[in-house]
């Protein structure tokens, strides 16, 4: 039986690209050509892939099923940032709260089904995400909890740090040395903005 390994679990908006805040929502890019990639996130990500984890993106995206959003359009995005970041895959759920899927975080079947296909020991993973249901998804998988649910700095406030983080992080740079290391930067500086102005 092959060894499994840890991996790191990564949100998509708001980790590793911005995201427009509107009504004090955070809502992902419409189009490829409004896609940022964060700044430090290329940097962050190529650490992780020199200590050997793979980067699984587990993503909701629910305006598919609202009907504003075309399925090919979010798959353009996922494949872009793939290629560009270096991604070992993506999962994506279409769902809306109403269908009660089983992929849509915080349920955990994207993780669930990420590490069957791809081996991964989620004892000794992580999972870093900018809102509670992203952490939300590892602590349902009891007996089988990321080693380490971070949460960054976003819009969303602080108020939800509380529920399901290990660890907060005031960027994501810090939240992939946390998961390379297993410690904080020594000083980073003050957390860029991860969401673009109305």
């Amino acid at each position: 039986m092959k060894d499994l390994r840890p991996a790191v679990f990564l949100d998509r908006d708001g980790v590793l690209n911005r995201t427009a805040v509107r009504g004090g929502t955070p809502h992902p890019p419409a189009t490829l050509a409004e896609v940022e990639v964060l700044p430090g996130v290329e940097a962050a990500l190529r650490r992780l892939r020199e200590r050997g984890l793979p980067l699984i993106v587990v993503t909701n995206q629910p305006d598919v099923a609202r009907g504003t959003q075309q399925r090919s359009v979010v798959e353009e995005i996922n494949q872009s940032l793939a290629r560009r970041l270096g991604l070992t895959a993506v999962y994506t759920c279409y769902h809306d709260n109403a269908d009660d899927c089983a992929c849509r975080k915080p349920r955990p079947g994207m993780l669930a089904r990420a590490a069957e296909e791809h081996g991964i020991d989620l004892a000794r993973s992580y999972m870093v995400g900018d809102r509670w249901g992203d952490v939300a998804a590892g602590a349902v998988l009891r007996g089988h909890l990321p080693r380490y649910a971070l949460m960054i700095a976003c819009p969303s406030g602080p108020a939800v740090f509380s529920h399901s983080a290990t660890m907060t992080s005031p960027t994501f740079l810090n939240a992939a040395f946390i998961a390379a290391s297993g410690s904080r930067l020594p000083s980073e500086g003050t957390a860029p903005s991860y969401a673009r102005s109305p």
